[in-house]
């Protein structure tokens, strides 16, 4: 969700894009960043997104260095999410 105001966005590009700048935002605020990010676990509310969400999450990272991942679609997500990333990083 947008930290500002506490909305979803519409869709599964713009709710990925914001999930992933939220991580990105946390990261840098520890004093770390996206390249430290070693594994992710996606969480889709409908796996025909996987492609979608895919191409969001490949302009997060380098070309090269992607983290491990796991994706996963499951019955529901908080708040009817469409994504819900979770990372584990060095920081």
């Amino acid at each position: 969700m947008d930290p500002a105001t506490g909305a979803f966005p519409k869709g599964i590009q713009a709710q990925t894009r914001q999930s992933l700048a939220n991580v990105k935002a946390i990261l840098e605020k520890a004093g770390s960043g996206m390249d430290q990010v070693i594994k992710t676990t996606v969480f889709l509310s409908d796996m025909d997104d996987f492609a979608a969400m895919n191409e969001v999450y490949a302009s997060f990272f380098k070309e090269g260095s992607y983290p491990a991942r796991s994706a996963v679609e499951v019955a529901r997500l908080p708040r009817d999410a469409l994504v819900e990333i979770e990372v584990i990083a060095a920081v």
